[in-house]
This record gives structure tokens, C-alpha cells and sequence, in this order.
């Protein structure tokens, strides 16, 4: 039922739910989210920090990190530093 009500909520936001917007890490305190997780995001976080999405979207170039020495795991978007990013403007 979270699940579903989850995905109902983000795509009335306007935001296709990926994976990882619908579930939470077993803390819940992830600060990582995938790089398609943050694309679907970029025309609501640009409307809202009234940013250009280029920028938007440098920026989460920018905090993307590769495969745990290049191998292990997929990339990801460091949200935590990401957000510190975007506060500085």
C-alpha cells in the first residue's frame, strides 16, 4: 500500500517513479539516489530552486559517483551534497 501510494503521489508531482523514489533504504537515511532518480526530478528541483535545468543538470554530473572501484555497484547521486550544493545559490 506505501508503495502504490508512493508512485500515485510522485507522478501527480509530475515525476515518473524510478526504483529507488519508491522504496527506502533499511534506515530510510540513504543519501544516495540513482542518476535516473535525479533525472526525473530536475524540471520540479529547477522550478522550485528557480534554477535553469542545465544547471540542474551540471550539477548532478557534478555529485555523481562511478562503481565502488570502478566494479561494485551501479553510480549514484549523492543527494546530501547535492542539496548542499544547490543551498549555495
Amino acid at each position: 500500500m506505501r508503495v502504490k501510494g508512493e508512485a500515485k503521489r510522485l507522478q501527480e508531482a509530475g515525476i515518473q517513479p524510478t526504483g529507488d523514489l519508491l522504496y527506502t533504504s533499511g534506515s530510510g537515511l540513504d543519501p544516495h539516489i540513482s542518476p535516473a532518480s535525479a533525472q526525473a526530478q530536475i524540471n520540479r528541483i529547477a522550478e522550485v530552486r528557480s534554477l535553469p535545468p542545465e544547471q540542474l543538470q551540471r550539477l548532478i554530473a557534478q555529485h555523481t559517483q562511478g562503481r565502488f572501484l570502478g566494479i561494485f555497484g551501479e553510480p549514484s547521486v549523492n543527494v546530501l551534497s547535492l542539496n548542499l550544493a544547490l543551498d549555495r545559490f
